[in-house]
Order: structure tokens, then sequence, then C-alpha cells
């Protein structure tokens, strides 16, 4: 009989058959030492859920799907694991992949199990050692836009990754698969949505070249070194990642570098801090570094804006009708009226 420690949620103490799941998981990686199994939940995040894994010294993550009913072709883990498969070797900051499963047996929906890698991630503060390093907080800022153009100059049709996305006409199903998003999750009234529905139609650039695009590029999203405070060893939450315009990719970013007078989005930025670079010096050092043209970069910063509004939305529409149980959505329908504003505000270039 296998012994588990486990520090899980009750709903992932009883829908996941974790005794099986460790049957299969030691069926399948070798060399796993004959001492229990920890499993320890991480609390951070909205969307899939992970686990660590710790037998002996070995250990590793397990990422699934949210329980309870999820939008259509929301949530492939199966895609993501793939995309891993090919961009691990060329990046290493993206945690290599050791196995997939979708078996019923073992839980509700599909996972697969990764890298652990170890470091210091930042959600809202700064460990107080780790911060007595000259320039900490600039170092990390540079070191976020640098990863960014790094990860846009992947040759991505050198690694085999051409038919993970569709490039042509990328932004304009952004936009209107968003919208639509927006309208099947509907919990309230927005008094902007209309205006700002209207211009987002009206207002779609001409693409950059493509790239691979992370699609949730955001400091939290991202380990550093212990040892090198600035270094970052660890890029994770990849299933949206695609092939696209990856301006889409700055604005995300930039719509996640918080500071200390933004109102409640329900999203943690250690940016709130103070001491970083500034969102204008954030998008200056990527002009020079990517050489791309942002003269329509308020286009992308809305639509970043607008398409956290709406996960957030069918987060807090599942916790309405009790497909989920999280105390923390409760107050989600503020962060998606704050961030709906924040959207219609950057039409005219008033955050940055």
């Amino acid at each position: 009989m296998l012994k588990q420690e486990r520090e899980v949620s009750k709903q992932a103490e009883n829908e996941i058959n974790w005794m099986r799941f460790e049957q299969y998981l030691r069926s399948n990686i070798q060399g796993l030492e004959d001492q229990q199994m920890v499993v320890k939940q991480f609390t951070e995040g909205y969307s899939n859920l992970t686990f660590l894994l710790k037998i002996g010294d070995w250990e590793a993550v397990l990422r699934r799907p949210p329980f309870g009913e999820i939008p259509a072709k929301a949530h492939d883990v199966h895609r993501e694991f793939r995309l891993l498969e090919k961009i691990n070797p060329v990046f290493s900051i993206a945690p290599k992949p050791y196995l997939y499963a979708d078996d019923q047996s073992i839980m509700d929906k599909h996972f697969y199990v990764m890298e652990k890698k170890t470091g210091v991630v930042l959600d809202d503060t700064i460990p107080d050692d780790y911060d007595r390093a000259p320039n900490t907080r600039i170092r990390i800022s540079e070191s976020v836009v640098d990863t960014l153009v790094d990860l846009h100059n992947i040759d991505y049709k050198n690694i085999g990754l051409e038919n993970m996305g569709k490039p042509d006409g990328y932004l304009e199903r952004q936009v209107h698969n968003w919208i639509k998003r927006y309208r099947q999750f509907v919990v309230g009234e927005i008094e902007v949505y209309p205006k700002l529905e209207k211009w987002l139609l009206s207002n779609i650039p001409i693409p950059s070249s493509p790239t691979i695009v992370h699609n949730d590029f955001k400091i939290n999203n991202m380990m550093f070194s212990y040892d090198e405070p600035g270094e970052i060893i660890g890029l994770f939450d990849w299933e949206l990642c695609t092939i696209g315009d990856p301006l889409t990719d700055l604005g995300a970013a930039i719509s996640y570098w918080k500071d200390e007078n933004d109102p409640f989005t329900a999203i943690n930025s250690v940016t709130t801090l103070g001491g970083f670079i500034s969102r204008k010096q954030f998008i200056e050092r990527y002009a020079r570094k990517s050489g791309r043209d942002l003269s329509n970069f308020n286009f992308y910063l809305v639509l970043a804006y607008f398409k956290t509004a709406v996960i957030l939305q069918q987060i807090y529409y599942r916790w309405k009708k009790g497909h989920v149980q999280d105390s923390r959505f409760e107050t989600l329908d503020l962060a998606i009226q704050n961030l709906m504003n924040a959207a219609y505000e950057s039409i005219d270039s008033q955050l940055v």
C-alpha cells in the first residue's frame, strides 16, 4: 500500500485518485526512489492547477485544467506539453516536459508532469536578502525585457512549430474570439464595453512579423536565480502560447507591469513596490533591442487589458454558477470593471 502526504484543496483531494496517479507515475518514470510521495498544491494563479510532487530527492510539477465546466478548446494542456517539447531544447528557461496522460481512472481531465525549477518567484514581495544586492529591481526589470526579446528571436520554423499557430489573420481572430468569449460569459453591465468593442473592431493594425507568442508573459510567471538576482531561470504557464504577433506579448507584459497607483485588478505584481523601470522605459528598451515598430502600441495594450478582463470574467462566471469553489473569486467583478476601464483609457495612451 502506497503512503502519501498531501496538502491540497478539498476538491483536489476528492476528485483526483492520488494512489492511481502515483502508480502511473512510477510506471512511466524510471529511477524513482522507494519513498512516499509528497504532494503540495501551488496556490497562485486562477487558471490551470499546479501541484509540487516530491519523492525522495526527485521533484516535479503536475499541471492540469481547473475543475468544473471550462470553455471549449481552453486549458489544452496536451498542446502545452507538445509546445514545451519543442521550445525547451533551444530556450532552457521553458520547463522540460516529462509525461502526458488522459486517464479518467486517475482524474477527470488530462494532465502532464514537467521539470521543477528551483529559484525565486516574485509575486507581490521580494525577500529581504535578495533585495540587498545593488540595483536588484533594475536588473530584474531589464532581464524581463531582454527575455521577451530573446523569446521573440527564436526561429520557430527551425524547431518545428510552424504548424502550432496561424499567423495570418492572428489579430483579427484575437479581437473577434475575445469579444465572442466576453458575450458568452456576461455577468454584469460594463459601461465602457460598447465603445471598447467598436474601437477594437475598427483599429486592428497591420501585424508585425510572426514569432512565438507566450501570451501570458508577466513577472510572476518567471523564476529568478537565488545566486544571481535578476537572472531568469524559469518561464512558466505556456498554455496560451502560439505563433502570432509578438507585440501582443509586449502589450500583456505592460498591462501586468503595475505601479502603486493602479486600481484593484486581482493580478499581483511586485512592480507595485517601486524601484523597477517604468512602463515607458520597458517599451523603449524592447523597441531598441527588438527593432520593431511600436507606433500602434496602444491597440496592443487595449487588447491586453480586455483579454485579461475576459479571462477573469470566465472564472467569475464559473464561480457564480457554483462550478468552482474558491473565495478569491468573489471580488473578481470589481477587477473586471477596472480592467475594462484600463482598456478604454489606453485608447488614448493614458496609462503609458
